[in-house]
């Protein structure tokens, strides 16, 4: 649920959570107690994630399934830094890290954090709720990525990897049912096709439930989920030093459209209003106040509401991609080749309320053409690691959003020579702000690792970026029957981004390392419903430089590993989407309006003290604040940057208990806390949400083989209640507030060949 177009020193902290079982890469004893090796791809070749200098989460898919991830949101505080939320139902994910992130939902609008799925950049916000089945690993860089990263990740990467085909056939599934009549099924069947040369995978998903809200007006429960997924892999191997991974994918949601509590903000009377002449928080659920046409929710109930309209939010998405790779005299060349176009019509009761007061169409379509080629070096043993690369991307965006506002008003309006009811100077009209936004981006970039010495080793990397946009835009009133506004712009944007760093191997189990880099996300055109020629002027680039130390370490025999870093942002020339007052109607601006200094610190901690057991714990601190911003006239200086919490904690223990058959018992807890979180640049108490503790169980038997579990999870487990993200529309005299999912109490079947 969006608001309208218009209307109206370094901190420690414990935070593995979820590395603890990945993929090894050295075999260990079966009684060892040794924590396995964690293999990542965050500097574009495989290395282990104790040797490289970035601050890393990896997590597996059997980390993500025992926490029922099936899409993005649902990464939320897995990582340290990392908070995930939305407004829309199947699209336009929130994706923050160390408070870096942008909260505008336009279809041309571009995050600070960069999702990849297997080496192709995700840009479009359209397509980021997909692809979360089947996956061999999750890694979350935090920081700027520029160097060796496709575009704007100044905030840091979420880096996807699928299972890949193999010579061995192999078969999983798995199917679960929950709470709502939630059933999650999903498999994926592989193996060869011409043995040694051709390998398929195929994979695919089907989320489906009742829905968890209530809907007073209808009878019906809403918030419903229903989407399928599907992917099909092709690994071909000629020789030894040449392979293709050719992959097409789709996704289909036919799910609901995001249904919002109301929360109603004009008093009636002076008992009911706050300081801030809105509703006083005491009188929320009262009745004595409403929004602007005379509706309150009041019973108090975070799971129902009332809603004239029952929306869905239809999306549908393809890809294709090629990825080649090519080793030759310890060199590889890779190329990745991809194609994608996402479409979507999400029609949405966007006042939350039983009146038409406010319904928004959200139709857009975006395609995309990426082409990346890389020259590397690939001999382990050399002094000298280098990689140099170019980059390409076609994007075009097409939007034709349209905005029913008052209708409910047009009656009073109606007159002989007026039978609608139109009356665009009371905003009781059908606004659209149709568009057409093309973008050719382009970047040149590499990166050199030398040992200085047998332990000190220097990083350097440079990337050029620049992208060509092109937008034609208008505003209009019932399908141009009244212009407000066109426009036909075009601008460059180009900046240099970098990398320079320390790594120091203290010992064979401890690496030190000191690093700088410098992010940069693009400036571009807003995309939103604008009225004046200023609204649509091109905003700039924002940069970010990063200062971060670190340590990675190993004791105990390797029984523990812990991975500490601590950073210091200077963010400037921040692009911020922020809410404003204009002639007395609420409109969405995107500007270049704040810098900000970020700095906090992270760490990953596992500890295996029995071989049965595995131990996570974790804690983030995070300061992030605004320097001086003023916007329409409020003082925002000092406030903290949205979806940015102090503190974030998370905690979870796996213990493996082998039975005497050869099978085993599985049982898995976690938790995760999060200090308050503000959802908007102003830090209204009302626009924010409290401290909030999360906890989770899971427990099964897996057979002597491996080959089955079945087991019963708890997700939400004291079924906390609590705000996801909200969207103010003052002008309406509403809140609209999008709630957690309640209590998920469920069983499940795996089977693996």
């Amino acid at each position: 649920m969006k608001a309208p177009m218009f209307m109206g020193c370094a901190a420690l902290a414990l935070s593995a959570g979820v590395a603890a079982a990945q993929t090894p890469t050295r075999p260990t004893a079966q009684d060892s107690a040794t924590i396995e090796e964690i293999v990542v791809t965050a500097q574009k070749r495989a290395e282990n994630l104790q040797d490289v200098p970035v601050s890393v989460t990896a997590l597996t898919a059997d980390a993500l399934s025992a926490r029922g991830v099936n899409n993005v949101l649902a990464l939320n505080n897995m990582a340290p830094g990392m908070r995930i939320s939305a407004n829309d139902a199947a699209a336009n994910p929130k994706i923050y890290i160390r408070g870096v992130g942008l909260s505008d939902f336009n279809p041309n609008a571009s995050s600070g954090v960069g999702v990849y799925v297997d080496g192709v950049y995700i840009g479009s916000p359209l397509a980021q709720m997909a692809g979360f089945f089947d996956l061999a690993q999750v890694e979350v860089l935090r920081g700027p990525q520029g160097t060796l990263y496709g575009r704007n990740t100044n905030g840091g990467a979420i880096n996807i990897t699928t299972k890949r085909p193999s010579q061995t056939f192999t078969a999983d599934a798995s199917l679960e049912y929950a709470t709502f009549n939630a059933v999650t099924a999903e498999a994926a069947v592989g193996g060869p096709i011409v043995a040694d040369k051709l390998a398929f995978r195929a994979a695919g998903q089907w989320v489906k439930d009742d829905g968890y809200t209530y809907n007073r007006v209808t009878g019906n429960d809403v918030n419903a989920a229903d989407h399928w997924a599907g992917r099909l892999s092709l690994l071909y191997t000629p020789s030894d030093d040449f392979e293709l991974l050719a992959q097409v994918n789709r996704y289909v949601n036919r799910g609901d459209a995001i249904a919002p509590q109301h929360r109603a903000l004009f008093p009636a009377t002076a008992a009911a209003t706050g300081p801030d002449g809105l509703c006083a928080p005491n009188a929320y659920a009262s009745g004595a106040c409403t929004d602007l046409l005379g509706y309150a929710d009041t019973d108090g109930n975070p799971r129902a509401i009332d809603a004239n309209l029952e929306g869905k939010d239809k999306v549908d998405l393809f890809g294709a991609s090629a990825q080649a790779t090519w080793s030759f005299n310890n060199l590889q060349l890779v190329s990745v080749t991809a194609w994608q176009w996402a479409h979507r019509n999400d029609l949405e009761n966007t006042d939350g309320s039983p009146a038409q007061m406010l319904e928004i169409n959200y139709r857009s379509r975006q395609q995309q053409f990426t082409q990346e080629l890389r020259l590397q070096s690939d001999n382990p043993s050399s002094r000298l690691n280098w990689l140099i690369g170019g980059y390409f991307m076609d994007e075009t965006v097409e939007d034709n959003t349209r905005q029913d506002t008052l209708r409910d008003l047009r009656p009073l309006f109606i007159a002989p020579d007026n039978p609608t009811g139109l009356s665009p100077e009371n905003s009781v009209a059908v606004f659209g702000w149709p568009y057409t936004q093309k973008t050719k981006g382009y970047a040149v970039f590499g990166q050199a690792d030398y040992k200085l010495t047998d332990k000190l080793t220097g990083t350097v990397g440079l990337r050029w970026s620049a992208d060509d946009k092109h937008m034609n835009y208008q505003s209009q009133i019932e399908d141009g029957l009244i212009v407000l506004l066109t426009s036909d712009q075009k601008k460059t944007f180009s900046a240099f981004s970098g990398r320079l760093g320390l790594r120091y191997q203290v010992s064979d189990d401890a690496n030190v390392y000191a690093t700088y880099n410098r992010g940069y996300k693009s400036g571009g055109f807003f995309g939103g419903l604008a009225t004046t020629p200023e609204e649509v002027e091109p905003y700039d680039n924002e940069t970010l430089d990063a200062y971060e130390v670190g340590l990675k370490s190993e004791f105990l025999d390797r029984r523990v590993r812990l991975n500490v870093s601590g950073f210091y942002y200077d963010y400037k020339n921040q692009q911020v989407f922020a809410q404003a007052l204009r002639n007395g109607l609420t409109v969405l601006v995107l500007d270049n309006a704040a810098n900000s200094k970020v700095y906090g610190g992270e760490a990953e901690i596992t500890a295996r003290p029995i071989q049965p057991l595995t131990l996570t714990a974790g804690v983030s601190l995070l300061h992030a604040k605004y320097g001086e911003y003023f916007s329409e006239g409020q003082d925002f200086t000092g406030n903290r940057l949205p979806q940015s919490p102090k503190v974030t904690f998370n905690t979870a223990a796996t213990y493996v208990a082998p039975l005497a058959n050869g099978s085993s018992i599985v049982a898995n807890i976690d938790a995760n806390y999060s200090s308050k979180v503000y959802f908007d640049n102003s830090n209204a108490e009302r626009l924010s949400q409290g401290a909030v503790w999360i906890a989770g169980a899971q427990v099964s038997w897996r057979s002597p083989d491996q080959k089955i579990e079945v087991g019963a999870f708890a997700r939400n487990l004291f079924d906390k209640t609590y705000v996801v993200s909200i969207s103010n529309i003052d002008s309406l005299g509403e809140d609209l507030l999008s709630m957690n999912r309640p209590r998920s109490l469920g069983a499940f079947l795996r089977y693996h060949y």
